[in-house]
């Protein structure tokens, strides 16, 4: 069996290059996405840390809000880092009125929780289905998760300090997200997580079929 995945990361704004990197040294191949068509010959998507609300804006100037969401439909996995989280939520609290989201995970997220960029710290962080202990989390004018639907696991919560049992890590089916950045810590055990996730993901399979069809019908 060929375990080999492809990997996208939403490359519209944010640390895209740190998400690339760390895809590539957990064995996917990671291509950056701009286009509708970069994004159908993708198994998986990364919505990297960066400001949500120009990437909400860049993701409709590009074309990229409504295939992303139909593949989020599809069953396509999908990891959102700190911004990306944001735009995975299906409600933003704090955010503009006419702010857009792909709206895969049913919860209910606060723009900037904890703070401006001034208020940028470190902390550890529990995640259930993650072994090693506690992770040693970066959070960036970071949200946090205020509610959650019946379908959604809360997978990590701050274990100490003034935001102590605040939700930071939620999974629903293959949609992944966390509060914070873990592409800056060189610790990769999230982005493994999230690869075993597509390389289980029979949507993967699916994908690949929907690519070769096309390649056939463009050579007929």
């Amino acid at each position: 069996m060929n375990d080999a995945v492809t990997i996208g990361v939403l490359a519209l704004q944010g640390d895209v290059r740190e998400h690339l990197a760390a895809l590539a040294e957990c064995g996917a191949l990671a291509r950056p996405v701009r286009r509708p068509e970069e994004l159908d010959a993708v198994d998986a998507l990364v919505i990297p840390g960066g400001e949500s609300t120009t990437m909400s804006n860049l993701a409709i100037t590009f074309g990229l809000l409504e295939p992303v969401r139909k593949r989020i439909a599809g069953g396509m996995p999908v990891y959102g880092s700190c911004a990306g989280m944001i735009m995975l939520a299906t409600t933003v609290l704090d955010g503009r009125p006419d702010q857009e989201s792909f709206a895969g995970i049913d919860m209910t997220v606060r723009r900037n929780a904890f703070g401006r960029q001034v208020d940028s710290f470190e902390a550890a962080v529990a995640i259930d289905d993650i072994a090693g202990g506690d992770f040693h989390a970066v959070f960036i004018r970071a949200p946090w998760v205020e509610e959650v639907g019946a379908e959604v696991s809360v997978l990590g919560r701050v274990t100490a300090g003034p935001a102590a049992g605040r939700i930071v890590a939620v999974r629903q089916g293959n949609l992944l997200a966390t509060a914070f950045h873990p592409e800056l810590t060189g610790d990769l055990r999230v982005h493994r997580y999230f690869v075993e996730i597509v390389r289980q993901s029979s949507v993967r399979s699916g994908a690949a079929a929907g690519r070769l069809e096309a390649q056939a019908e463009d050579a007929r």
